[in-house]
């Protein structure tokens, strides 16, 4: 599948999607979910993960979550995707 990237018939970041997805399906069985990639923070992310804005702050203390800040000037702030990925592989 990569010549097809190579060659401009999909672009690079279409090619990355779609392995992507392939390796969710192999993995989980499941597709990803389409999503629009943003940034989240602290309040959102907890509210996915469906625990307290408190609690989650502790668990990321604690090094609980795979996924990585960002900085945002002052503001802490996590990919939606990064968080996405987690709860998908989790549920196994």
């Amino acid at each position: 599948m990569r010549p097809v990237a190579e060659e401009g018939i999909i672009s690079l970041p279409e090619y990355n999607e779609a392995i992507s997805q392939l390796t969710s399906l192999a993995e989980h069985g499941i597709p990803k979910p389409a999503v629009i990639p943003k940034l989240l923070d602290q309040q959102e992310v907890a509210e996915m993960l469906g625990i307290s804005h408190s609690n989650f702050k502790k668990l990321e203390a604690e090094g609980a979550f795979p996924f990585k800040r960002k900085m945002v000037g002052s503001a802490v702030r996590y990919r939606n995707t990064d968080v996405i990925d987690y709860i998908i592989s989790s549920e196994i």
